[in-house]
């Protein structure tokens, strides 16, 4: 017996077969689209740190030529931008956990520094006074200054490296920092685990406030524009408080 079939019988099966492959094809793209989704918060919290920064350097490529020359004579002149207190927690743990608390984020590098046994608190509770100076401000007119040359030239106008402290005191007690603003913790470097020399950064760079770690190498090549916080010396301080009081 002869059975004659026609042109569209013959195809059903092939549709049928390619509405069965798409079907599957479009579960397997739904599947990948949400392992993605669930993964995208623990990549962002592994780069943002990083992206951060290499923001902030791609952005805020401002030449020091194109910047006013208000150039620094001694630590004496340079008004406090701001004063915050260390020695208040017992130790970097408790320090850590306060950041948690109040939402501020942590990178790795930052992370990494905190856990280090170089990075100690305060056994007394007291103010230190910071000041904001840029490279510009110190007297350089190239685009990027060597890490170890800026502080050289700090320490010879007056100003006094932070402690490793200063960094995430401030974060904590900085939480209405502007967007865009970082600020370079003029600080000794402290070696990762894996002996990469660190300095903290205390930064708003549109993603929330954050405690990020850059490279401490002295031939670290740091814009001149970016803003580096120092201390005050006591003995200036006391000299100023002194001319301010009358004769």
């Amino acid at each position: 017996m002869c059975i004659l079939t026609s042109h569209a019988d013959r195809a059903a099966p092939h549709h049928h077969l390619n509405a069965r492959w798409g079907s599957h094809c479009l579960m397997v793209a739904l599947l990948c689209a949400a392992s993605l989704f669930q993964f995208a918060p623990r990549a962002w919290g592994q780069c943002s740190a990083r992206d951060v920064l290499q923001n902030q350097l791609k952005l805020g490529k401002v030449r020091a030529v194109d910047l006013p020359q208000k150039l620094i004579g001694s630590a004496r002149d340079v008004p406090t931008w701001k004063t915050i207190a260390v020695g208040t927690f017992g130790n970097s743990f408790a320090l850590r956990n306060a950041l948690d608390a109040v939402g501020c984020n942590i990178g790795g590098l930052a992370a990494e520094v905190l856990a280090r046994p170089a990075f100690t608190v305060s056994s007394n509770k007291m103010d230190v006074e910071l000041l904001a100076v840029s490279a510009v401000q110190l007297g350089f007119k190239t685009d990027s200054v060597p890490l170890a040359v800026i502080y050289a030239r700090a320490r010879q106008l007056g100003f006094e490296l932070a402690a490793a402290e200063v960094g995430p005191q401030l974060r904590l007690q900085y939480l209405d920092q502007p967007m865009g603003e970082f600020l370079i913790v003029g600080m000794q470097p402290i070696k990762t685990w894996s002996g990469e020399p660190v300095v903290l950064n205390v930064a708003n760079g549109g993603a929330g406030l954050i405690l990020i770690g850059q490279d401490g190498r002295d031939d670290a090549e740091i814009p001149a524009t970016s803003r580096f916080l120092f201390v005050r010396p006591p003995d200036l301080s006391g000299g100023i408080a002194a001319a301010l009081l009358p004769p």
